[in-house]
């Protein structure tokens, strides 16, 4: 399911126009931008948390050339599963 298909699916489960439901989504997501961005942290009770998890510095190789090549320290967004989704899924 892409966001166009989750947005329609809300939109007809919750019946209500999808530019409203389109702006909701947007802005829920926006929302969890800006908080990682900053460094915080989103957590749903039940579903997960999103985090930003800190990537060490080490070295790799160049996949043109196979030449070791450093590869700088960086964030990256991480997502961890709550008991219910892993539940709902058959993770549990």
């Amino acid at each position: 399911m892409n966001k166009t298909e989750l947005i329609n699916a809300i939109s007809l489960d919750a019946e209500l126009p999808k530019p409203q439901v389109e702006r909701t989504v947007n802005t829920l997501l926006e929302k969890i931008s800006d908080e990682l961005a900053r460094g915080g942290e989103v957590a749903l009770l039940g579903f997960g948390t999103f985090t930003v998890k800190e990537r060490p510095a080490r070295t790799g190789r160049n996949p043109k050339t196979g030449e070791p090549m450093q590869i700088s320290a960086s964030k990256a967004p991480n997502f961890k599963a709550g008991a219910k989704l892993k539940a709902s899924v058959g993770l549990s």
